[in-house]
């Protein structure tokens, strides 16, 4: 998926592809590029056409997963793309990664003229919340097994292609713990 099949899915069924209200740039990324680092102020939104990203946090010397992204969405550090200040996140390649990019001096000038681009930001905008609260309702309600289990069912490839100890973080459990959870999984 591209962001323009994305905006006849989601935002409107009419677009034939015509011209966007943006200009859009295709970068590749290499398995554990940095795409955006703690302390850069980001300049772009990025809609992942191939691979998996991540956004995550450092504390006490610790990296803490923060999300997973994955082929048809959006993402970048996006509180420091809309307040132009320096990136608390770090936004990580974990696998090779194709990515539609769109500059946000591009984006912030097309909000100023055009419904399709004010659709697409509210629409990304929305699909983002939801999931951060489906993942915050999932952390306080959920045991770390069934969020294991989620995450497979909705994500297998994740299995294959990252290291136990990012999918542990990401879960909020110790290494330790998922390989007992993987192998009662698999039991």
């Amino acid at each position: 998926m591209n962001i323009k099949t994305f905006i006849t899915r989601y935002v409107d069924p009419d677009f034939k592809g015509d011209e966007l209200p943006f200009p859009i740039q295709t970068f590749e990324f290499a398995k554990e590029d940095i795409i955006t680092d703690f302390g850069e102020v980001e300049t772009h939104a990025y809609f992942l056409t191939e691979g998996i990203t991540q956004i995550s946090l450092e504390k006490n010397g610790t990296e803490r997963v923060l999300d997973f992204f994955f082929p048809g969405s959006f993402f970048s550090s996006y509180t420091s793309l809309l307040k132009q200040e320096a990136s608390d996140v770090q936004v990580m390649a974990l696998t090779n990664c194709k990515v539609e990019a769109i500059k946000g001096v591009d984006l912030a000038n097309a909000y100023q003229h055009s419904l399709l681009a004010n659709k697409v930001g509210r629409i990304a905008t929305e699909y983002n919340y939801m999931r951060r609260v489906g993942r915050e309702k999932d952390l306080l309600s959920k045991t770390a097994d069934e969020r294991y289990q989620d995450i497979f069912k909705k994500h297998p490839e994740i299995i294959n292609q990252l290291p136990v100890y990012k999918i542990a973080s990401y879960l909020g459990i110790h290494p330790e713990s998922l390989s007992r959870i993987r192998k009662k999984v698999i039991s």
